[in-house]
């Protein structure tokens, strides 16, 4: 749920209906198309109950009937199994890197249907939000014409304040205290929700990707931008003004890179692509393409910086304890050896983490970990409350 000016739920009782509804929503995400009754037994909650919420949630264009997969061959009713309906809505998605920005569309299973990247170099947060509205729109008209859109989602690295919609401080860009919710509702006339990206790919896997994230997760991204979000069971932690996972400034050993906050050493000076393609003579973009190929010289430089992130996630790892830790870096998925590297370092460092390759994992969106974490915050919305406001204004528009 959002703050004022998002999404809420607006009493107890609707709020209980609501997440018995979200019960039945995230057993047919799981495991659908599922019998109403399956459903039931899965979520506790009575036929008649998960009957009225499958009727809500399939007059809201969420789910819709499938055929059963095989004629039965007793008498009785037939059970005829419920899926999600991909082809009535979709979700915008907007990611700001620190030169580019990302514009995509989602379904509500939150794959990526198609997706724009537009450099950004010095525009004004004002001209580069209006910029990326008539993106949306232009993505809107190519590839869902016919779709309802529930709503736009805005992540970005550095301090993102959910509640109030608002880019704190996000120093590789200049931006402090930018009403982006605001200036985006205002150009798009969509609902908007705003959120850091850590978190919101805390909650894309814990609703689309490892299994084991729903226990308990951490998430380490570290491109331009180095931060983390950390979740316990549906629970992503925020903190005040959700100042939560800021670990840009962690010591790392043996490190001289000078870091903006006036010391050296600190993680994101030392590992982001920025540092690392100028320590190359380099594009970031040419480096990793470079090593990608398997060139000896640039392989060497990532899987070096691989291990002082494996740092990093040792300290997590000992210090939140949990069932995985998600890292989000393109390397990862491209440059033989990064991961083996990154879970050596925590084998080799943490004290608690016993398994590094069952803990230490890559992203489940490898190629979609932006667009994904722009829609996720307005996934993560929908499923956590699909019969409030997100929906029911759209139910009342039509």
């Amino acid at each position: 749920m959002t703050g004022a000016g998002g999404p809420q739920r607006t009493d107890a009782r609707g709020a209980r209906r609501s997440a018995s509804a979200s019960a039945v929503l995230r057993a047919v995400l799981d495991d659908g198309p599922i019998a109403r009754s399956t459903i039931a037994r899965r979520t506790g909650l009575s036929a008649a109950a998960v009957t009225g919420h499958t009727a809500d949630l399939t007059r809201l264009g969420l789910l819709r009937e499938f055929p059963e997969a095989e004629p039965r061959r007793s008498v009785g009713r037939p059970h005829v199994p419920v899926g999600l309906d991909t082809g009535r809505h979709v979700v915008g998605a907007l990611h700001l890197a620190v030169h580019h920005a990302t514009v995509a569309l989602l379904d509500i299973r939150g794959n990526v249907l198609a997706q724009h990247e537009e450099p950004h170099d010095g525009l004004p947060p004002e001209d580069l939000l209006a910029r990326a509205a008539e993106i949306l729109d232009d993505l809107l008209l190519g590839h869902a014409p016919d779709r309802e859109p529930l709503g736009l989602g805005f992540a970005t690295g550095g301090w993102v304040d959910r509640d109030s919609g608002t880019v704190v401080d996000h120093p590789l860009l200049g931006w402090r205290d930018v009403p982006v919710r605001d200036l985006l509702t205002a150009s798009t006339g969509l609902t908007v929700a705003v959120d850091g990206h850590a978190r919101s790919l805390v909650h894309a896997e814990q609703l689309f990707g490892h299994p084991r994230a729903r226990e308990s997760v951490v998430q380490l991204f570290t491109g331009n931008v180095v931060d983390a979000a950390f979740a316990t069971g549906a629970v992503v932690h925020h903190g005040p003004r959700s100042a939560a996972g800021a670990v840009a400034h962690l010591p790392v050993d043996d490190s001289t890179e000078p870091c903006r906050c006036g010391r050296t050493g600190c993680l994101e000076a030392t590992v982001s692509e920025a540092t690392l393609a100028r320590n190359a003579g380099v594009s970031f973009p040419e480096l990793l393409a470079l090593a990608t190929n398997g060139e000896t010289a640039a392989v060497r430089l990532f899987q070096d910086r691989a291990r002082l992130i494996g740092q990093a996630a040792a300290l997590l790892l000992d210090v939140l304890n949990p069932a995985v830790l998600v890292l989000v870096d393109r390397s990862v998925a491209q440059v033989p050896g990064c991961l083996p590297a990154i879970r050596d370092e925590v084998r080799a460092r943490s004290r608690t983490c016993a398994e590094p390759a069952e803990t230490v994992v890559a992203t489940s969106f490898p190629g979609t970990e932006l667009a994904t974490a722009g829609g996720a915050v307005l996934l993560d919305i929908l499923y956590d409350d699909p019969l409030g406001p997100l929906l029911t204004h759209l139910s009342h528009a039509s």
